[in-house]
């Protein structure tokens, strides 16, 4: 009977004692930490909006009453695939106002960073910074803050205060990779034709030389037929010298030789058997040139 009653108050003991345990290790565990937010100046200029974010606002309207149905992230994926097979000329429009856009809020914030709204802004952001470090400060002083803890804290300030890390501009980030992409097959497909084009010029310079070669050969060969003309010619005024053209009584010379052989052919076919004498004539000096 002893034994049955000191059982349960040694259970109880071991009980308190895992339970005491349980509760130092849970207060040891660090809790999720919520990002703070960063200070935001509702006097600044509005941000400029990119090219990809612009088509994103236009198309987005639409495309959720065509299909009410789809979710966010689906529209978004439909939107940035559309973005990437865009034609350059349509996307150059968007690009072009984004641009604009920028020049506007770089003119603005020149000129708010000049007034006393943006002094205002600047002054709390240093005390809350300043807050920041102070309370950095005194929780190193505090001895029973884990590494654990202070890891976390320093991850989310490295992390998550940084602004790019967002759906836009992820999303913006993989539209410009698909354009990467694009632009990279184009050249590759340009250098290609590149390619096939120095291939085409290599064979039409092989076209020309070949030309070139047979326009030499073709000046050669007139130059002997220019010669053979000229003898011919020389021949002919020689042996017709005799023979005057009836009528006019002309007779040839090498600069009208062949006014003078014409005259003749024409006299002869135009009245054969009255000129049988000068045909019979003509017959023998061709005769003799053949010799």
């Amino acid at each position: 009977m002893e034994e049955q009653s000191g059982s349960p108050g040694a259970n109880t003991d071991n009980s308190s004692q895992r339970n005491g345990e349980e509760k130092s290790r849970r207060s040891s565990w660090t809790k999720g930490r919520r990002r703070k937010k960063p200070l935001k100046d509702s006097n600044a200029p509005k941000a400029p909006l990119t090219g990809y974010v612009r088509f994103m606002n236009e198309h987005r309207e639409q495309l959720r009453a065509e299909r009410p149905d789809m979710p966010f992230p689906e529209i978004t994926r439909m939107l940035g695939n559309e973005w990437s097979k865009l034609p350059p000329e349509e996307k150059q429009r968007y690009l072009d106002e984004a641009d604009k856009d920028k020049e506007r809020y770089m003119r603005e914030l020149e000129q708010y960073q000049k007034t006393e709204a943006y002094k205002h802004f600047s002054r709390k952001v240093q005390e809350k910074q300043k807050g920041k470090r102070h309370r950095g400060d005194a929780g190193r002083q505090v001895p029973g803050e884990s590494l654990h803890e202070k890891d976390l804290e320093i991850k989310d300030r490295s992390v998550f205060d940084i602004p790019i890390f967002t759906e836009e501009f992820l999303n913006h980030s993989k539209a410009r990779e698909a354009e990467l992409r694009q632009l990279r097959k184009t050249n590759m497909e340009y250098e290609e034709r590149n390619a096939a084009l120095q291939k085409h010029v290599e064979s039409m310079r092989s076209a020309v030389e070949r030309m070139e070669g047979d326009v030499q050969q073709e000046g050669t060969r007139n130059s002997l037929l220019q010669q053979h003309l000229d003898t011919l010619r020389s021949a002919l005024t020689h042996s017709f010298s005799a023979v005057p053209l009836p009528g006019s009584g002309e007779t040839p010379t090498l600069d009208s030789i062949d006014s003078y052989m014409k005259k003749l052919h024409g006299i002869i076919l135009s009245n054969p058997q009255e000129h049988q004498h000068l045909l019979s004539t003509v017959r023998d000096v061709v005769n003799r040139l053949d010799r």
